[in-house]
C-alpha cells in the first residue's frame, strides 16, 4: 500500500516501529509492504525536521530500530530512487535545510549512540555504527547536473562533511573522511583542505591512515 497522507508522528510510527528481525530481510524487503510515498516537498520537510531533533523523536526506539528505519528512508539500496532531495520541485532552502540538518543527525544520535569503534577496520560496534559509517555512500543524490543550484547543494554537503569531521566522535569522523573520499574525484581541492585541517591536530593514529586514503579517493 502507498502510503502518501501521513502525519509526522504517524510518519515516525510507520519507519522505526517495525520489528528488527533475526537473521531474515527486514519489513521493507517483504511482497508489497507499505511504503511511504509523499510529495517531494512533504518528504524533504519531514527528513529535515527528523534530523534536526533525532534524539527527540527516536528517544523511545531501539538503536536497532533507528537503523532499520534510517535504511529504509535514506538509502536508495532499501527504497530505491526516489528523487525527494534532487526534485527542483522543493525550494532549494528547503533541500539546503536538510542536507545540512543532517550534521545534527551525527550529533545527536550518532556521537551519543555509536559505539568508538573504526568500521573499515571491521571492529565490532554497535547496530547504528553500520549506517552512520556508510551515510554518504546510501545518502540519495542532492543534485543532478542539470540543476541550476548545483553548486550549491554540493557545497553544503561538502560543509557539512567538514562540520562532521570535527565533531569529537570517532564513527562520526570516519563517516565523513568516507564521504569525503568520494567526493575526492569532483572536488579535490576542497577535500584536501577539509583533511589537511582536520590533520592539523592531533589525531587517531587509525584515523590518520584512513584520512590519507579518503585525500586521495582510496575508500570503499
Amino acid at each position: 500500500m502507498r502510503l502518501t497522507d501521513l502525519s509526522f508522528e504517524q510518519w515516525i510510527e510507520h519507519a522505526f516501529s517495525h520489528e528488527v528481525r533475526h537473521q531474515r530481510n527486514p519489513w521493507f524487503f517483504d511482497p508489497d509492504p507499505d511504503r511511504w510515498d509523499p510529495k517531494p516537498v512533504q518528504a524533504v520537510d519531514y527528513l529535515a525536521r527528523l534530523f534536526e531533533e533525532p534524539d527527540r523523536h527516536l528517544e523511545w526506539f531501539t538503536d536497532a530500530q533507528i537503523a532499520q528505519g534510517l535504511t529504509y528512508l535514506v538509502s536508495t539500496s532499501a527504497s530505491g530512487d526516489n528523487g525527494w532531495l534532487y526534485s527542483t520541485e522543493v525550494p532549494t532552502a528547503d533541500r539546503l535545510r536538510c542536507i545540512e540538518a543532517t550534521a545534527s543527525l551525527f550529533e545527536k544520535l550518532f556521537a551519543p549512540r555509536c559505539t568508538p569503534t573504526l568500521s573499515h577496520l571491521s571492529e565490532s560496534g554497535g547496530p547504528l555504527n553500520g549506517v552512520c559509517y556508510m551515510w554518504w555512500d546510501e545518502f540519495p543524490c542532492v543534485a543532478l547536473a542539470v540543476d541550476p543550484d548545483r553548486n550549491t547543494l554540493h557545497t553544503a554537503v561538502l560543509r557539512t562533511l567538514d562540520r562532521i569531521l570535527r565533531m569529537p566522535s570517532l564513527p562520526c569522523q570516519e563517516s565523513a573522511l568516507h564521504g569525503l573520499g568520494h567526493w575526492q574525484q569532483e572536488y579535490s581541492g576542497e577535500v584536501q583542505r577539509i583533511i589537511d585541517d582536520y590533520e592539523a591536530k592531533p589525531q587517531d593514529a587509525k584515523l590518520h591512515l584512513y584520512a590519507q586514503s579518503a585525500r586521495c579517493g582510496c575508500v570503499l
